[in-house]
């Protein structure tokens, strides 16, 4: 591994640690060396906080300050130039006089894309570009899929049993996974922005879609596709706390934490639905249920990864079946206990 690959690794690393705290901005980390020497390192914390060139700047010690206008930054994503939340990092990286700095991969944000590293080049800062480009896309995958597809990160997300069962006979809710499991399944709705189910999933699951199992994470928005609005107030998923859309065909207005959406009532609501959470500036979004919403997606070839959790020691007989996988897709298994944990990536 070169020095670049390593301290931009390094830049990864921290970025990472803001997964599920910073949408719809991406996951940034910056480190600034001196010959050789990590002298600073930051990340982009929250949503609406210090980006990771700020916060790395900062974070310098006092008795390393001098150092900066002989340093290298690098940082994960290409420097902002507009003014959001907070101000152009790159304004900052000019004022410091920091002669180099390395990026891994640009900006899709219409606002940025490119515009960071010339401002940069323009005003004399050698600007090197690539290191890691590819694991830096795939940690920002999600931020990617957004601006490039116009869409929120679909992620599939199922619990069957080994005969291939997601429910009892006559769809009856059963316990599938095992606890360490559904310790998972909280992790990743923890690192979404929303989580979507279907009208047969809140009538007969009453679920609460909350970030359980002792995690301290924010929770999703509740997305609930509930054509025309059949379900009574008094299910666990319209609970103040979370944020709730309704994507209906009757109603657009907001009541209290609801959001009613109202789409064309048209066969088949999906693409609709993908184009109003682009609106409303939903990054990604976790589905899980029922079948008919999760075939929808895989029907339209409208997501990203599918998250298949197989209780192998269980089976359902006449149970409910669960999705058939799209034929020929390879992904990546693990075992927790006696459950498999599948993770497909679209291609």
């Amino acid at each position: 591994m070169s020095a670049d690959e390593r301290y931009m690794s390094r830049c990864l690393l921290l970025a990472a640690k803001a997964l599920g705290k910073v949408a719809p901005n991406p996951m940034v980390g910056a480190v600034l060396v001196h010959d050789g020497r990590i002298i600073s390192e930051g990340y982009h914390r929250k949503f609406g906080g210090a980006h990771a060139e700020v916060d790395c700047l900062d974070a310098v010690a006092d008795a390393d300050r001098h150092l900066i206008p002989s340093s290298t930054l690098y940082v994960s994503l290409e420097p902002c130039t507009h003014h959001g939340k907070t101000p152009p990092c790159t304004d900052r990286i000019i004022r410091e006089r920091i002669p180099e700095v390395v990026v891994s991969c640009r900006d899709p944000f219409p606002q940025v894309d490119g515009k960071g590293l010339e401002q940069l080049r323009d005003a004399g800062v050698i600007v090197r570009f690539g290191a890691l480009e590819s694991q830096a896309e795939w940690l920002n995958r999600r931020f990617f899929t957004f601006h490039r597809k116009k869409r929120p990160y679909v992620i599939l997300k199922w619990a069957q049993t080994a005969d291939g069962m997601i429910a009892g006979p006559g769809k009856e809710r059963a316990s599938i996974s095992n606890p360490m499991s559904s310790l998972k399944v909280h992790w990743w709705r923890e690192a979404e922005q929303a989580i979507m189910v279907g009208t047969d999933t809140v009538g007969q699951d009453d679920p609460m879609l909350t970030v359980r199992s002792g995690r301290s994470g924010v929770d999703p928005v509740r997305v609930v596709i509930d054509r025309y609005l059949r379900l009574p107030l008094t299910r666990r998923i319209f609970h103040p706390g979370a944020s709730v859309v309704v994507f209906n065909t009757l109603r657009e207005d907001h009541a209290g934490h609801l959001r009613y959406c109202r789409v064309d009532d048209e066969k088949d609501l999906l693409p609709a639905i993908l184009d109003r959470m682009y609106g409303l500036n939903l990054q990604s979004v976790l589905v899980e249920g029922g079948v008919v919403l999760l075939e929808s997606f895989l029907r339209l070839d409208a997501w990203d990864e599918i998250r298949r959790i197989t209780a192998t020691d269980k089976r359902i007989p006449g149970g409910y079946p669960g999705p058939l996988l799209p034929e020929g897709l390879k992904g990546d298994a693990a075992m927790i206990e006696k459950d498999k944990i599948e993770i497909f990536t679209h291609e």
